[in-house]
């Protein structure tokens, strides 16, 4: 069986742009008569708490000295990365806002980017310690961002993934939404192709 981690951050819920772009390709995946089984992590239904002081100490206290509160707070930065491990694939639903990744992606991307659990340091500079894997993003944009130096999401995600040891990073872009439907249709379109290829 090949499990999937699902991951989307639209305002909209369902019916954000990136969220149905990510639907469809899971639909095809498992149209395509694959055993997939789906790990979904909604963060617009279920937002993760952004990080402050506290939960931050509760990550960097060594286990035996953590609080009881302290342990709740590392039990579910655990839960997630746990879900990062476990996928055999990375889906993820990605909106832009303000020229930057939602908050809510950012705060999840906080919780598992996590020194000596997802990441060490090293005198030649920080190791991933995830298991790599494909991860395929849906980017829905409302203007025109891709290999332009506005693009500010692309290269952070890359990053970041990258650090926790997942370089397999692909982008399946949907640009210029909001500049009316003759540039968004054709855009939803071509990614809908890609999608149906790439799932193929």
């Amino acid at each position: 069986m090949t499990q999937i981690l699902y991951i989307s951050s639209s305002l909209s819920g369902s019916a954000g742009q990136s969220t149905q772009l990510a639907d469809r390709y899971i639909a095809k995946r498992q149209d395509r008569g694959d055993d997939v089984a789906i790990i979904r992590r909604d963060l617009h239904a279920d937002p993760v708490p952004h990080l402050d002081g506290e939960r931050f100490a509760a990550f960097t206290t060594p286990a035996a000295e953590r609080s009881e509160a302290q342990r709740e707070v590392a039990a579910f930065s655990d839960q997630l990365i746990d879900e990062l491990r476990r996928a055999d694939e990375i889906v993820i639903a990605l909106p832009m806002y303000n020229m930057g990744v939602p908050s809510t992606f950012k705060a999840w991307i906080d919780h598992v980017a996590r020194a000596g659990e997802t990441f060490r340091y090293t005198a030649n500079g920080p190791q991933g310690l995830l298991e790599d894997k494909a991860v395929t993003v849906l980017a829905a944009r409302g203007g025109m961002y891709a290999g332009t130096p506005q693009d500010s999401q692309t290269q952070y995600v890359k990053d970041i993934l990258g650090l926790m040891g997942l370089t397999q990073v692909d982008f399946i872009y949907a640009e210029g939404l909001n500049m009316g439907d003759e540039q968004a249709q054709p855009a939803i379109h071509d990614a809908q192709q890609q999608i149906d290829r790439r799932a193929a």
